[in-house]
């Protein structure tokens, strides 16, 4: 059994700027957006990130089966997600290896992601893209590089709290 934590990050063309910092890109207010949706395993640091151009019901179906593609065949998740209304909907189709875990409600500061968002905006910051495709390849490769690093994620979501499911050695 894997346990992980999903949220999505919603980034768009509006400039991300870095506190005390002057911008060194040029801005321009624009308000097309995509999410990222990313699940990842506290205890190990592994993580899917999937980009997507809106959330509903549908996107939340697709998700889980990638997720259940991702696993390792006869392996089960626990996914531990807040109540957005696409995550709670009875019309999300959840797999069948796949268990949904329910946050409690206005409690974002249990979600482990959450400290992933940070990490994901280093692919936008201070940074100007002419369209939103080319903001979605550097956030692309943004989470390609985080999911060959491991390590970083799991220090950045290993809360001490976190159910522990891998025996040590």
């Amino acid at each position: 059994m894997r346990l992980l934590a999903y949220d999505e990050h919603r980034l768009g063309l509006k400039p991300v700027y870095r506190r005390g910092e002057r911008p060194l890109a040029v801005g321009a207010h624009r308000y097309r957006w995509c999410y990222v949706c990313t699940l990842v395993e506290p205890e190990t640091g592994e993580s899917l990130s999937l980009l997507v151009d809106g959330l509903d019901t549908e996107v939340m179906g697709w998700v889980l089966r990638e997720l259940e593609a991702w696993l390792g065949e006869g392996e089960e998740a626990w996914v531990v997600l807040d109540r957005a209304g696409w995550h709670v909907s009875p019309k999300v189709e959840v797999p069948e290896r796949v268990r949904l875990v329910f946050l409690p409600p206005y409690s974002p500061e249990l979600q482990p992601v959450e400290r992933v968002w940070p990490l994901v905006n280093e692919a936008v910051a201070n940074r100007y893209f002419r369209d939103l495709e080319e903001m979605m390849e550097g956030v692309a490769e943004r989470c390609r590089v985080l999911a060959q690093d491991p390590e970083t994620l799991r220090r950045h979501t290993l809360f001490h709290w976190w159910p522990r499911t891998k025996v040590s050695a």
